[in-house]
This record gives C-alpha cells, structure tokens and sequence, in this order.
C-alpha cells in the first residue's frame, strides 16, 4: 500500500512537468525558426493590419521573417496573397512588375503578405512549411538585401 501511496504522489508532483514540454507542432515551429537564424533571417512575431478584403482568416498576430537593408535604398513596395500564386497590393490590383512577380511567385503558398521599405525587406509566414519553404523565403530576402 505505501508504494502505491508513493507511485501516487510521485504522479502528482511529475505530471505538471509533462506540460512543459513542446508539443509535436510547436517543435516544428522552433525547428523552423533555428534554421531560419541559421541562415541568417531575423523573425519577430508583429501585429498586422490586414486589408479587409483579403479572406483567408489570418492571424491578428503573425511570424515575420526579414532582413535590414543598407542605405541608400528608396524603393517600396507590399503585396498580400490572396490565393496561392496571386499577389495583389492594398487596391486588389495584381503585380504588373513580371520580375517581382515571378519572384513573389517562388514564395510559399503560407506567405500572407511581402513587403519592401526603406529599411527592411519582410515576410510574414504561417509557418507551416519544411526546409525548401525557408529557403525559398531566404532567396527571396536576400535577393533585396
């Protein structure tokens, strides 16, 4: 009986341990993330202002991997992808640029929006890609760094 006892409480007092650990999803995305630091991309979790008229429910606050930019560069630009493959910029109208479109289009299809300022060159990602999905975002980063 006083092994049972013990097994019980030895139970309790290990069982909140077990919800420490990450799940399957959140190791993957932790997965994620490492490579993405390997290869040098920086990533924050933002808060975004979605157009109203995009409908695929994203979320409020969203994965953004970027890159800084050198100065001297004055060019910007941001498009969201309305379905996978289509990118439009804030008036719904498609990327007439066929080079940044052919670009864009390397994306994966869980990238809800790509942005050029100034400053920095972003993605905001859902994440729920492999190693190919992160190097694709890695080229199409580093090809405006």
């Amino acid at each position: 009986m006083t092994t049972w006892i013990v097994l019980a409480l030895l139970f309790c007092v290990l069982s909140p341990l077990a919800m420490l650990m990450p799940s399957r999803r959140l190791r993957g995305r932790m997965d994620v993330r490492m490579q993405a630091r390997q290869f040098g991309l920086a990533m924050n979790i933002s808060r975004q202002q979605w157009p109203h008229w995009l409908q695929r429910g994203q979320p409020e606050a969203c994965p953004q991997y970027h890159l800084a930019r050198r100065r001297g560069h004055q060019d910007s630009w941001c498009y969201w992808q309305v379905e996978p493959g289509q990118w439009c910029n804030q008036w719904r109208e498609p990327c007439a640029d066929t080079v940044l479109a052919q670009r864009l289009a390397s994306l994966p299809g869980d990238v809800y929006k790509a942005e050029l300022s100034p400053n920095m060159v972003a993605v905001c990602w859902g994440e729920g890609g492999n190693e190919q999905s992160v190097e694709a975002i890695r080229d199409f980063l580093k090809g405006y760094f």
